[in-house]
C-alpha cells in the first residue's frame, strides 16, 4: 500500500518524547500452533474489515463524517494520586516499557505512513491524539501471526500498534509514527481523515491502536465474555501512560473500536471494565 511519507515536525518531536524506548523491532520466529485455530482475519470476515487507504489524489473539497453518537468518556476527573503499592507497581511497569520493551516486527503490507494531506489535498495533522481500544478475539500469538503474514489485498490488511497479553505483557508491533490499520470506516467527535475517497474516512491517521488478548470464552461472536485480567489492566495503564506522556492525548480521548466504528459492526473490546482502568490511571496521575 503506497503512502505519502511526510510527517509534521510536531509528530517527530512528540515521538522523540518516547525517550529510551526507541524502535528496535526484530523478527519473531514462526509461532508454534498458530494454525491450530482460526486467525484473527477469520473472525474479522464475520464482523467487517478495516477499510483501505490510498495515496492522495488532487481535488478541492472534502466531506465531514456522518453523525454518530457523541463519545462520553467513562473516565472521571481524579486529581489525587495516592502513594500505594499498586502505584509503585504501575510505575515499575512503565519503566519496564521504557527500558526493556518487547518488540515484534510485522509485515509491511499491514501498516503504512501517516498522511500530511488528505485525498483532496487538504492538510492533515497526523500527530497521534486518540487511542482506540480493541481485543484480539483469539490468542495473542494468533494475532501476531496474522500481522506478520503478508496481505497484498487492501481489504485483508490489519494491525495495531501494541498488544496486551493475558499475563499483562505489552508487545509493541508498530512505531507510533506509523499508521496502523486498526479501524476501517470510522470517526471520532466529528473527525476523520479521508485518504481514499472510495472507502470514506478513518481515524487511523491520528490514532494509536492497542488490543487486549481475549479470554478463551471470548473466541466467538458473543457480546460478552469473562473479561480481562488484573495484569492486563496494569499493562494497559502503563502503556497508556507512556503514550499520554509522549503525545497530546487526554484521558477523554481513550475510546473503543465500538465507539468509532461507523458501520455499527464492531463490539470490541467486549466486557471492558472502565472502573479498573480508572483506578490505575488515577494512581498514575493521568486523570487530572
Amino acid at each position: 500500500m503506497p503512502t505519502q511519507p511526510l510527517l509534521l515536525a510536531g509528530l517527530a518531536a512528540a515521538v522523540t518524547g518516547l525517550g529510551s524506548i526507541g524502535w528496535m523491532a526484530f523478527d519473531l520466529t514462526s509461532q508454534a500452533g498458530a494454525g491450530e485455530r482460526p486467525s484473527l482475519l477469520d473472525l474479522l470476515d464475520d464482523i467487517g474489515k478495516p477499510g483501505a487507504d490510498a495515496p492522495p489524489s488532487p481535488a478541492t473539497t472534502t466531506a465531514p463524517p456522518p453523525a454518530q453518537v457523541a463519545w462520553q468518556s467513562p473516565l472521571r476527573e481524579q486529581c489525587t494520586a495516592p502513594q500505594t503499592v499498586q502505584r509503585q507497581h504501575l510505575l515499575s511497569r512503565l519503566n519496564e516499557l521504557r527500558t526493556a520493551p518487547r518488540q515484534v516486527s510485522i509485515d509491511p503490507t499491514n501498516f503504512g505512513e501517516r498522511f500530511s494531506r488528505d485525498a483532496f489535498g487538504n492538510p492533515l495533522d497526523p500527530t497521534p491524539r486518540l487511542v482506540v481500544l480493541h481485543e484480539t478475539v483469539y490468542s495473542l500469538e494468533s494475532a501476531i501471526s496474522t500481522f506478520r503474514t503478508p496481505h497484498p489485498r487492501d481489504e485483508d490488511q490489519v494491525s495495531y500498534h501494541a498488544l496486551v497479553g493475558r499475563d499483562g505483557e505489552v508487545v509493541f508491533l508498530l512505531d507510533p509514527r506509523k499508521r496502523a490499520f486498526g479501524a476501517g470506516n470510522s470517526a471520532f467527535r466529528g473527525q476523520w481523515a479521508i485518504t481514499n475517497p472510495k472507502v470514506g474516512g478513518s481515524v487511523n491517521n491520528f490514532a494509536l491502536h492497542v488490543s487486549l488478548e481475549s479470554p478463551r470464552d471470548g473466541e466467538g461472536g458473543g457480546l460478552h465474555h469473562s473479561g480481562y485480567t488484573s495484569a492486563q489492566y496494569d499493562g494497559l495503564a502503563a502503556l497508556l501512560a507512556l503514550w499520554m506522556q509522549a503525545f497530546p492525548i487526554p484521558a477523554d480521548q481513550i475510546t473503543t473500536h465500538r465507539a468509532v466504528d461507523l458501520g455499527g459492526e464492531r463490539a470490541d473490546p467486549r466486557s471492558f471494565d472502565w472502573s479498573a482502568l480508572q483506578a490505575r490511571l488515577g494512581q498514575l496521575g493521568l486523570l487530572c
